[in-house]
């Protein structure tokens, strides 16, 4: 049905609101990079209207530290556009100052903590080889 996947990897030691709160930032990036993305706003019987959801399922991954940054790398050899949030943005409050933090760290020595991309199926899945299922 889609030509490309949407795929979120996550780091497989987080605690579960930092898995949420990684997993909705990144998914934020994903949209803001395609908002094609975006499908129509939902409406109840009632006549409610709510907000548009991704008309893409996104599939959740686990990774261990190492499994991170080779997907990371892989991402950057091949191209790839990457959300990534690192482990330091856990100790910031706001948005400059998470990208502060992360502009102190290059991809050898960031911890990432979670990724999400999408692109074409095939290269997602050699992207993020060596993920698993999120528990």
């Amino acid at each position: 049905m889609f030509d490309t996947k949407f795929t979120i990897v996550l780091r497989d030691d987080l605690a579960p609101w930092q898995a949420l709160n990684v997993t909705a930032f990144l998914t934020s990036g994903v949209v803001a990079g395609a908002p094609e993305i975006i499908g129509e706003p939902y409406r109840d019987r009632a006549g409610h209207f709510y907000n548009a959801l991704s008309a893409q399922p996104a599939i959740v991954l686990a990774a261990d530290a190492a499994t991170m940054a080779t997907i990371h790398r892989r991402s950057l050899e091949r191209g790839v556009r990457t959300s990534l949030y690192i482990e330091e943005m856990f100790a910031t409050g706001h948005d400059a100052a998470n990208r502060a933090v992360f502009a102190e760290h290059a991809p050898e020595d960031a911890r990432v903590v979670g990724i999400a991309l999408r692109t074409d199926k095939k290269l997602v899945d050699k992207i993020t080889k060596g993920a698993r299922m999120h528990p």
